[in-house]
């Protein structure tokens, strides 16, 4: 090499110094290079620094910021969805519960109109047939059409019991169907526990008229040679005691019997706290989003 090019770099507030001289080979042996040292000033040039870091905060977005802007969309999508959902089923449950306030009707003659009815009072003349008696459950004790404090859970042995499911024997036609007569405990499902209760000969009754239901998940099949239902199947019902598929909850309690009213007319209503979370998250990601690609800062 015909000449060494020695630099000192210096960083001092962002400037990037840069110090430079050129030096023969043979001056370094000399002594007058070493004089020339102690005298000849150092020249510097000052040099504009490169900061280090991304595209981000330059207006320039690329394919991973435009990906990454799908989640606080999707998720203000998904809240705004389930404020439509919540308003949904307080209209529902509205509907529901104004359902059973209408004065009573007739039972129809048409199994097809009750498809349209579910939750519509009805009133029936006939009798029970006890010696037919099936059970629903286990089930909680429903107070005002809602799970009662005491017994919310299934596993309570206090308040966990069945619901008493009979056939009646219409009088007006020849027709036989199934009446939730009400809740008893545990401990009253052997029909002797309750003989006062087991009412013979004519009675008018007031009922609502309820649907089929289907298994949700995790919940035990019905056994078809067992005298206990896990979910109302009305077919199944209907089938084992030669019934029309007809399922009518009792409004009233006959004393000493099966508490009645057992009507659920509220339903699960979870919607505001999914919207608080999906909210939330949209709140939090856009907030992110912005710092990382507007900004130009990431979040640590």
């Amino acid at each position: 090499m015909s000449s060494m090019l020695r630099q000192g770099l210096c960083i001092s507030r962002g400037i990037l110094v840069a110090s430079h001289f050129r030096l023969s080979p043979t001056d370094i042996r000399t002594p007058l290079y070493l004089t020339q040292m102690k005298h000849t000033p150092v020249q510097y040039r000052a040099l504009p620094v490169r900061m280090m870091g991304t595209s981000a905060g330059t207006g320039s977005f690329g394919p991973m910021s435009l990906i990454l802007l799908i989640v606080p969309i999707g998720t203000f999508c998904l809240g705004t969805w389930q404020v439509q959902r919540r308003k949904w089923k307080l209209n529902l449950i509205a509907e529901l519960k104004a359902k059973t306030t209408v004065p009573p009707i007739d039972l129809p003659q048409e199994f097809a109109e009750l498809e349209d009815l579910e939750y519509q009072q009805v009133r029936l003349t006939g009798n029970f047939d006890h010696s037919k008696e099936i059970f629903l459950g286990p089930r909680p004790l429903l107070v005002g059409g809602d799970v009662h404090e005491a017994g919310s859970g299934l596993i309570s042995s206090g308040q966990s019991g069945y619901l008493v499911i009979t056939p009646f024997k219409l009088i007006d036609r020849d027709l036989t169907v199934l009446i939730n007569r009400g809740w008893v405990s545990r401990k009253q499902k052997d029909p002797a526990t309750r003989i006062n209760g087991q009412v013979e000969g004519l009675m008018e009754l007031t009922a609502v008229v309820r649907k089929t239901e289907n298994r949700v998940p995790f919940m035990p099949k019905n056994t078809k040679t067992s005298t206990v239902f896990t979910y109302r199947d009305v077919p199944a019902m209907a089938s084992m005691l030669g019934t029309a598929p007809v399922f009518l909850d009792a409004v009233d309690t006959i004393p000493g019997g099966p508490r009645g009213a057992q009507t659920r007319v509220t339903m699960r209503n979870e919607h505001l706290s999914y919207i608080l979370t999906w909210y939330t998250l949209s709140l939090a990601t856009s907030y992110m989003w912005y710092r990382r690609f507007i900004v130009g800062k990431i979040l640590m």
